[in-house]
């Protein structure tokens, strides 16, 4: 039997691909879904986070599209800017550098033809020698530190593997006449009934009859293959698990080096205004300069084409800080009011999610160290999945795969 930890998209991706019935899903909370789950209130449609799939596979699509007949699934080209100084600025910022005020310009540009750094052993590092010191300055430090809640020397040059636009000097020299702003999410499709209904989707191809809510993993004994949970014990024969991969460890009782594994905190809110703002075209924009409280703000009415203002608002915490959201959301009002997202509006609704972890941080030791732990647990039957299970960055889609991919292998 198939012990499947976490009915998200991870887990319920395996189930779904497994080709038996023969497994049970555990939740510790009350609904599906993890960190794609949906909030609908006083006519505002929020995720937890933005989450937009941006699909790389027409049979990952296919596959969730298939069980979602009658749904209204919107294709949306993405608009995404930066606001720096007061004003936008393309998105991304290495490209577009021309942009700027003319002295601004000719910093970025003399430092990217005149750099005389080389080290790329750290996510900082890699930042200067690839684009030089003014544009790592402006923009790049600031906002992944915002982001990450850290000292990017903390993280691996290559933290965000494909999902970091790399553009080389050429490239930006020819986004001068040329724009040219193409990255993994220029297209995305998102539901109107939220990130769930993709979760949904998954959902009913898994026996709803074997999923279990209110049901939390407390302590594992894989030498005998014995569950521990709120409710119950369970024997199992194989356990597949999308809870952090810090977490899991702990529930395992499996030796690791604890600080060597680190995340941020994000806290989300989600605000829904009586009218609409100024901002009619961009999908999110980012925000790197610490006056703001905020690394980015997402626009839930532009994608919709509401009449109302629907944000998403994200900020940055070192996962040892203590957070109390209701401490926060005055900030965050002055702040947009500061940045002319709103004026006069009036909240008239809004919700706040802490997600804890956020972004994990990437780093040459936890790699090495998380490939052989990974291996110990498969030798017990044991086998960690998502992103945080496998502690990286990616996407939705990517959870989806290496859930398939792992299902299929262990299913043969």
């Amino acid at each position: 039997m198939d012990l499947i930890i976490g009915a998200g998209v991870s887990g319920l991706s395996y189930a779904s691909f497994c080709g038996h019935n023969d497994y049970i899903v555990l939740d510790k909370d009350s609904e599906i879904g993890g960190y794609c789950k949906t909030i609908k209130q006083d006519g505002f449609t929020w995720d937890y986070s933005g989450h937009f799939f941006h699909f790389r596979n027409e049979s990952i699509k296919n596959y969730l599209l298939e069980m979602m007949e009658g749904q209204d699934i919107l294709d949306v080209e993405k608009n995404t800017q930066i606001f720096y100084k007061d004003y936008y600025v393309d998105f991304p910022f290495q490209k577009n550098i021309h942009q700027l005020p003319k002295e601004e310009f000719i910093d970025c540009l003399y430092d990217l033809f005149n750099n005389e750094y080389e080290d790329e052993t750290t996510f900082k590092k890699m930042l200067f020698t690839k684009f030089g010191k003014s544009i790592a300055e402006k923009f790049l430090i600031p906002y992944n530190e915002k982001l990450y809640a850290c000292d990017l020397d903390n993280l691996d040059e290559d933290a965000m593997g494909r999902f970091f636009p790399y553009a080389d000097k050429l490239e930006i020299i020819k986004n001068f006449r040329n724009p040219d702003n193409f990255s993994y999410n220029t297209h995305f499709t998102y539901p109107k009934g939220g990130a769930i209904e993709y979760v949904n989707s998954l959902f009913k191809r898994v026996d709803a009859s074997k999923v279990f809510l209110n049901e939390e993993l407390i302590s594992v004994d894989t030498e005998n293959k014995i569950a521990l949970t709120n409710k119950r014990e369970i024997k199992y024969d194989r356990l597949i698990s999308s809870m952090p991969l810090p977490t899991l460890l702990d529930k395992t009782q499996t030796n690791y080096n604890k600080d060597i594994y680190s995340w941020n905190k994000v806290l989300v809110f989600n605000l829904g205004f009586n009218k609409k703002g100024d901002d009619k075209i961009n999908n999110w924009v980012y925000f790197p300069e610490k006056e703001y409280s905020f690394y980015r703000i997402g626009y839930y009415d532009n994608i919709f084409g509401d009449d109302r203002l629907s944000l998403y608002v994200e900020l940055g915490f070192s996962k040892d800080e203590t957070i109390k959201p209701e401490d926060y959301l005055n900030v965050v009002l002055t702040d947009l009011k500061k940045a002319n997202i709103i004026s006069d509006h009036e909240l008239i609704s809004h919700a706040k999610i802490v997600m804890d972890p956020a972004y994990v941080h990437v780093n040459k030791k936890s790699e090495i160290d998380k490939v052989k732990i990974k291996k110990i647990l498969a030798t017990k039957g044991v086998y960690s999945i998502g992103r945080y299970g496998d502690w990286k960055y990616c996407s939705i889609e990517d959870n989806i795969i290496e859930s398939k991919e792992l299902s299929l292998s262990l299913n043969k």
